[in-house]
């Protein structure tokens, strides 16, 4: 096979790979350029979602005649000239390579002028070939018109999404321009309809709250810190705010937007147990560092960056928000995890000289095996629990401060011969247990988070939270498989805001919402307006503009080419809030229904997340605590 040099079309149509993925790349690659141009105002207009059309206009510097020409072949640039300026970027470009791949796989014009010309220019181009020149009118400034992108790739075009799908991404990449530069006047509208209008802002946090809303700006904290390696501001959101979904959270290095899972890691070490499971909170994040010690020549997007000293932006960044979060005394008010401390009584040395203190004792019945018994001993047993010290008159507890909470035991000592527990729960209990660790009538609730009881095996304990979200995921699908599911009416309605680029998501999937047993319709500004929701779940407005943006970020890219998957992602994000937002497990009867309906479901081991909802510490387990 001879080894030959590809055509420039083909090679750029190749590069268009990387760098046009769909309509979003284009208006995320032409809205930098007009910054980089130094343009105070930028317009971007997209008709079909950017099938059709993207047109982005900008006030900029312009171009001459030949330079607007030059700027569709490869590497052609202004940002860089020599190795040295590869090691100190600061502009949004510098590849050389955006309008090159756009014009291989769209039909672009370019009008142009700068400041010192009379008359501007009109290029175009099609398929990598330049097609014609010409003089126009034109304002100072640069105006790109993409038409009929992937005209010439079927295979691209036909994995374009929906309309709104793509109109979603459209919107993110205009969000991260549009907060990295609050001075810009910017503007982005589809199909001739405005979707964000925004003047200059006269702060970030202003800027915040014309993209999304006010309740986002009321749920930070500011955060500041300067230092030789980098220095650090924006804002975090309060601990109580935070969510399920990952919306809202963004970096910036320089002026420019990029991922990092090393310092989202460092963002959440921050907050540790400020925050409850498996939910994640809102960040604004701006870095500022000395170019030379960053690397964005990493990949074609610029979305990753690599740092010299990575180490130390990352304590510095977890130091910085773990101050500001104890300033705003979330350090001390909100702790998931945190237990009270036992009282262990400090005993004076008079004390000890006078009354020597023996070994410990703790009572107990040399005859008692809880393996050979259904349950615990009762709240009435004689064997408390408490270890006693002679010579001292009172016992030193032998737990926390707040001791296990234990139901009281039914009296009758077997729950299946009465209500709906008349079952056989011997074959309805799954593979993982059988008979060797069939759970006991007997129930104990440990903190309002486990539930213990005995089985053959030894001991198992159940996460409460998880068994719901196991249970309620089931019903779900259940209810999606049915196609319909029972609403719960509000008395009055509830509009909850959930961003533009939510908005056509939901748009997308509002009847798989209302399959669940929603009953909502959109309103103005980003928002919709809530009717009813789910039969069980809470109609209290607090409650309900929690749940409708967790369900909407359900609807996320991963889930977006496969219908299965995506019902499975929502119904599961359901389940989730559902399992957070209920009441608790006071009573042996209550524990002992979930334990019931947690072992009718399909999967009684781990949640739709893959969390473990069930473990049992076996008898030889517990034995090896003891030596």
């Amino acid at each position: 096979m001879d080894i030959r040099i590809l055509p420039s079309n083909i090679a750029n149509m190749i590069a268009a790979g990387e760098v046009v993925q769909r309509p979003a790349s284009v208006v995320k690659e032409l809205m930098e350029n007009a910054v980089d141009a130094g343009a105070d105002t930028v317009t971007v207009a997209v008709q079909d979602a950017g099938r059709t059309l993207i047109q982005v206009m900008d006030n900029g510097c312009g171009m001459s005649p030949d330079e607007a020409v030059l700027c569709f072949e490869r590497h052609a640039t202004s940002k860089i000239a020599s190795v040295e300026d590869l090691s100190a970027i600061q502009t949004f470009g510098f590849r050389g390579e955006a309008l090159a791949s756009i014009a291989a796989v769209a039909e672009v014009t370019l009008k142009t002028r700068r400041e010192e010309d009379e008359l501007g220019c009109e290029v175009v181009f099609s398929d990598s070939r330049h097609l014609s020149t010409r003089e126009v009118s034109t304002p100072r400034g640069a105006n790109f018109a993409v038409r009929n992108l992937f005209y010439n790739v079927p295979a691209r075009r036909k994995f374009i999404k929906s309309d709104n799908v793509e109109m979603k991404h459209i919107v993110t990449e205009f969000l991260r321009i549009a907060l990295t530069r609050p001075y810009l006047n910017l503007t982005l509208t589809s199909n001739g309809r405005e979707v964000y209008v925004l003047k200059k802002a006269n702060s970030l946090k202003f800027r915040i709250q014309d993209l999304l809303g006010s309740p986002v700006v009321n749920s930070v904290v500011d955060i500041f810190t300067e230092t030789s390696v980098v220095n650090i501001s924006g804002y975090a959101g309060r601990p109580d705010a935070a969510r399920k979904n990952q919306g809202n959270q963004y970096f910036f290095v320089n002026g420019r937007y990029f991922r990092s899972p090393y310092l989202h890691k460092a963002v959440m070490n921050a907050y540790g147990n400020l925050l409850q499971e498996g939910v994640s909170p809102a960040y604004f994040i701006y870095l500022e560092v000395d170019p030379h010690t960053m690397d964005v020549n990493i990949s074609p997007t610029k979305t990753e960056v690599k740092f010299e000293e990575d180490n130390v932006i990352f304590q510095t960044l977890y130091a910085c928000i773990k101050e500001a979060l104890g300033k705003s005394s979330f350090g001390d008010a909100i702790d998931f995890d945190r237990e009270g401390a036992p009282e262990i009584p400090v005993l004076s040395r008079k004390y000890r000289e006078t009354h020597p203190v023996a070994d410990p004792g703790v009572d107990f019945n040399p005859g008692y095996n809880p393996f050979e018994h259904d349950g615990f001993p009762s709240e009435t047993s004689p064997y408390s629990n408490t270890l006693g010290y002679p010579g001292t008159e009172d016992p030193v507890q032998a737990g926390p401060e707040h001791p296990v909470e234990q139901a009281p035991v039914d009296p009758g000592g077997d729950f299946r011969a009465r209500g709906s527990f008349a079952v056989d729960r011997r074959e309805d209990y799954g593979k993982l247990f059988e008979d060797k660790t069939l759970p006991s009538t007997q129930t104990m609730v440990l903190k309002g988070k486990y539930i213990l009881t005995p089985v053959k095996s030894g001991v198992m304990i159940v996460n409460i939270r998880r068994a719901r979200e196991r249970i309620l995921y089931e019903a779900n699908m259940k209810s999606l498989a049915k196609d319909g599911k029972v609403t719960q009416e509000s008395l009055f309605p509830v509009t909850v805001r959930i961003g533009v680029a939510e908005m056509y998501l939901f748009s997308e999937y509002r009847h798989v919402l209302e399959t669940l047993g929603f009953d909502i319709e959109p309103a103005d500004n980003g928002a919709v307006t809530v009717n009813g929701v789910p039969q069980g779940f809470s109609t209290a407005p607090e409650d309900v503009e929690k749940m409708l943006p967790e369900l909407i970020m359900a609807l996320s890219d991963d889930h977006l080419s496969a219908s299965e998957g995506m019902l499975s992602s929502l119904a599961g994000r359901l389940a989730w809030l559902g399992s957070v937002n209920s009441n608790p497990v006071r009573t042996q009867v209550e524990a002992q229904r979930l334990i019931d309906d947690l072992f009718a479901c399909t999967n009684t081991e781990f949640t739709e997340s893959g969390h473990r909802i069930v473990s049992v510490l076996t008898e030889d387990e517990i034995a090896k605590m003891f030596g």
